[in-house]
């Protein structure tokens, strides 16, 4: 069942480019039945059905991340960028372990694009644990921090 699928040469190159401004080494997006994945090395693939469950992650004694995405204080990222937990290098963070925050407070910044993105609390609470370091690219829906 081979059936033509028509690419968009410039979607590929903006995935790229958001590769290289992020330093993520693969990113994929899809819309009903069409996906599209880029990896660095030169490797795209296009698919007209649904991916299937992502591979099972490499033997690790830390399970955090899949912990994290269910606790109900989770915070996770509304796109893919680079998350910085202050306003610029060397100024303090906007918030550290322990702190009290209010809904609404910046929380983190998340770069994409070349543009920075305030990541607000979604509710009052203690910051109890922030799960990126400044700098590290972020997936949409990866965990940030967590509000208790």
């Amino acid at each position: 069942m081979s059936k033509k699928i028509d690419v968009d040469d410039d979607l590929i190159r903006k995935l790229a480019g958001l590769m290289d401004d992020t330093g993520l080494t693969e990113i994929e997006i899809g819309q009903d039945n069409f996906t599209v994945r880029v990896a660095r090395g030169g490797t795209i693939a296009a698919a007209a059905a649904p991916v299937a469950a992502a591979p099972a992650p490499a033997a690790s004694t830390e399970a955090a991340p899949v912990s994290h995405a269910d606790h109900p204080g989770v915070v996770t990222s509304p796109m893919v960028g680079v998350a910085y937990t202050a306003a610029e290098p060397g100024a303090a963070p906007f918030v550290n372990i322990g702190d009290a925050v209010s809904e609404g407070q910046v929380v983190l910044l998340i770069e994409a694009m070349k543009v920075f993105n305030q990541i607000k609390a979604p509710r009052s609470g203690t910051v109890k644990k922030i799960l990126v370091e400044s700098g590290s690219p972020v997936e949409f829906g990866e965990p940030l921090l967590i509000i208790e």
